[in-house]
């Protein structure tokens, strides 16, 4: 758990980062957003004190991170940034395992860590562990630098803007990598970034910053049907709502009794995925197959446009 309290930052008079507190379950993703000078930046890096704040506490499982030198606390916590940040005169082996080597692993752990790693994000690695950064597509760059981040196994990892730098069909691999690592090793993830289509498929809980402030801290599905401000309106998109909302659920919650014509779509799928599988087809709806792809029900125009509609 990571619990911010009261967390302020300021330089000389101006203050990027204002009282803020929040509470971070264990095992989850939150995500920070916000507009470019928002504060969210240094909040994130506050948590493993790469900045100092000017006042307030955080907590890592009850720990305050003031107690841990600096430099021993960003061992035990992952840190991958926009363009991954790799060592160029380092291979891909090496640059994975840069903190459990600095811990004192033997080789045989280290070893085998990063052949675990490189194997979950789709690497193998006898042909990727000697390459060199430069011999990577941007995509594979990328996925080395969060295995680097999990490499000593931490219980938290923060993300700041990791995937900006990628083109959108790489980007959308490396976010769903990202969600299957996550509960492969239940890791409590902070990651910030200004793309709220991202936010809403990654995130447990969004906190949305304004001139400092978290203006809201909420799940998706909350912040969708009751933003809290505004600004908070404004960035998630009046005219994107409905189909946020249909994004972040699966089409195993929308499942109707009844038999359809048409192509079957999956339950797994999301409930925007069927509605544009529905208005593609000409169908008012389709057949849904469950996992081991028996057909379960329907998904019908009529009971997603519900699902879409905002509070009464």
């Amino acid at each position: 758990m990571i619990e911010i309290e009261g967390i302020t930052k300021r330089y000389g008079e101006t203050t990027v980062v204002k009282d803020v507190s929040l509470t971070i379950a264990p095992r989850t993703v939150t995500v920070i957003v916000g507009t470019s000078g928002s504060g969210k930046t240094t909040l994130l890096r506050m948590i493993n004190r790469l900045v100092e704040p000017t006042s307030g506490t955080i907590r890592l499982d009850g720990e305050d991170n003031r107690t841990l030198p600096g430099f021993e606390l960003r061992r035990r916590i992952g840190y991958a940034i926009q363009g991954h940040g790799l060592f160029p005169h380092r291979t891909v082996a090496q640059n994975i395992a840069t903190v459990p080597t600095l811990l004192g692993w033997d080789r045989a752990r280290i070893d085998a860590k990063v052949a675990e790693l490189l194997t979950l994000f789709q690497l193998d690695p006898a042909a990727f562990g000697p390459r060199y950064p430069h011999e990577l597509s941007g995509g594979q760059q990328q996925r080395v630098g969060v295995a680097r981040a999990l490499a000593a196994e931490p219980k938290v990892l923060l993300m700041d803007e990791p995937f900006g730098a990628l083109d959108p069909i790489i980007r959308a691999k490396a976010q769903d990598d990202l969600l299957a690592i996550q509960k492969h090793f239940e890791t409590t993830i902070v990651l910030v970034t200004h793309d709220m289509e991202e936010a809403f498929h990654l995130a447990d809980r969004i906190a949305v910053m304004d001139k400092g402030e978290v203006v809201q801290y909420a799940t998706p599905a909350e912040m969708l049907v009751k933003p809290a401000t505004p600004f908070v309106e404004s960035l998630i998109g009046a005219g994107e709502r409905p189909f946020r909302l249909l994004a972040i659920e699966t089409v195993a919650d929308a499942v109707e009794p009844g038999a359809a014509e048409g192509e079957a779509i999956s339950s797994t799928a999301s409930q925007r995925e069927a509605l544009s599988a529905l208005l593609w087809s000409g169908r008012k709806a389709l057949p849904v197959i469950g996992p081991d792809g028996a057909v379960i029900g329907k998904v019908s125009l009529e009971g997603l446009a519900q699902r879409a509609a905002g509070p009464a």
